[in-house]
């Protein structure tokens, strides 16, 4: 992750569009697990960034966050926020026991790393788990959709849905369900990423950056439409976003 992206971040997520409706497909998505992942239960946010997302965790299902991230720059908003239990580390190497945790949580994070080197990460979250515990990754998808912000972000790699679950499946984690999101956009994606951004000789810039009140709120509306389809456990065949619900068998 490019160090300079972080205050990008943590100026936009609590309100920018795709924030807000990414966490609504999330939320969709992780409320059915409130059973099995009760309140007190042991979560980890591999990849945490500004621990925004944590905090937000922590507060809707009571669950106990361990927010890790390799840069300092991240983490140092989470001490801002008041979160507790901090980790400075590579994901791909993580100083925490085997079988200790209930769940592991990354978004966008394995797209960070070389291609091939996501299964140290994997490796490693398998580990940590404890039988019967979930992964829930969030991560990019599709080369084709490689924009000027996944440039400026440091961003290594994209996926597609069958790599992502064969990657998943070859540490010996039994995929859930897996699907593409940020479906309803794509086109105006494509049409961004691949005509305009080429032809306007831009350097590569932050896509987190405020828009008009009217088109926020319209692009919200496309990703909260979704997350009704998806809470479903509905698919949908591409898009922008691929999200994965694993678990490690006993």
């Amino acid at each position: 992750m490019n160090p300079a992206e972080f205050d990008f971040i943590a100026a936009s997520e609590e309100n920018f569009w795709w924030y807000r409706g990414m966490r609504q497909i999330m939320f969709a998505l992780m409320d059915p697990l409130r059973s099995a992942l009760p309140p007190g239960r042991l979560i980890l946010e591999a990849g945490c960034g500004t621990g925004h997302f944590g905090k937000v965790l922590a507060q809707r299902y009571g669950w106990r966050i361990v927010p890790a991230d390799l840069g300092s720059e991240g983490l140092s908003y989470g001490q801002a926020m008041g979160l507790q239990n901090l980790v400075q580390c590579d994901v791909g190497v993580l100083p925490l026991a085997s079988a200790s945790l209930d769940a592991v949580v990354s978004m966008d994070v394995l797209v960070h790393f070389p291609r091939g080197e996501e299964r140290k990460a994997l490796a490693e979250f398998k580990r940590v788990l404890k039988p019967d515990g979930y992964l829930i990754l969030r991560l990019s998808a599709l080369d084709v959709l490689r924009s000027h912000h996944s440039i400026h972000a440091m961003e290594r790699q994209r996926f597609t849905r069958s790599r992502l679950i064969k990657l998943v499946s070859a540490e010996g984690l039994e995929v859930d369900w897996c699907s593409y999101a940020n479906t309803v956009l794509m086109p105006v994606a494509l049409v961004k990423f691949r005509i305009i951004e080429p032809l306007s000789g831009e350097s590569p810039s932050s896509g987190v950056q405020p828009v008009a009140g009217w088109l926020d709120r319209f692009l919200y509306a496309a990703l909260n439409a979704e997350a009704a389809w998806l809470g479903r456990r509905w698919r949908f065949p591409l898009g922008q976003s691929l999200i994965l619900i694993a678990r490690k068998r006993s």
